[in-house]
């Protein structure tokens, strides 16, 4: 598998965040043109209090977040909107590590329920993205946004989810 998630939180498991991790990365890779036997990341399935002390031990933000991640390798462009670099690949008897990417019950739940949206696309939406950051990806400058946000609408229209970046829709996805 793709992915490997550790449970904190016993909710991720009755939610099928397993399924949903190993789906949305599965499709990012191949988006991308990557084939997802060649890679690996860890899937940490946690709360807001665990996900509020990692987002301050790594970001200095003491306070819950969505989503997380830790690239193995800055693999970002110097140039605003350019590609990143394609990550190494390993092989099915030993994958590269692309990184780990943790998730927050709490703060997933409350955005689902505030965007109107089923918490399954939403969570999909939030792992695609937490690939996309550990392929290089980043939204901080206009230009990157821009590029991040165009393959986040591709990958998930692919995977049958409404673009989460418009405002003028009701609820979609799984």
């Amino acid at each position: 598998m793709l992915t490997e998630t550790i449970f904190e939180d016993d909710r991720w498991q009755e939610a099928g965040l397993e399924t949903l991790a190993e789906t949305a990365a599965a499709t990012t890779l191949a988006h991308l043109g990557h084939r997802a036997a060649e890679y690996e990341i860890a899937v940490l399935a946690c709360d807001d209090a665990r996900i509020a002390v990692l987002n301050a031990d790594f970001r200095g933000k003491p306070r819950p977040t969505n989503v997380l991640s830790w690239p193995e390798e800055d693999l970002a462009p110097e140039a605003a909107g350019a590609a990143p670099e394609a990550p190494e690949p390993g092989d099915e008897a030993d994958p590269h590590h692309l990184g780990d990417v943790a998730i927050a019950w709490e703060t997933c739940q409350r955005e689902a329920a505030e965007q109107d949206k089923p918490f399954a696309a939403h969570v999909t939406h939030l792992m695609v993205h937490g690939v996309l950051h550990l392929l290089g990806f980043d939204h901080i400058r206009d230009k990157d946004a821009t590029v991040m946000e165009a393959h986040e609408r591709a990958i998930l229209g692919k995977l049958g989810i409404s673009d989460p970046y418009r405002s003028d829709q009701g609820p979609s996805g799984p």
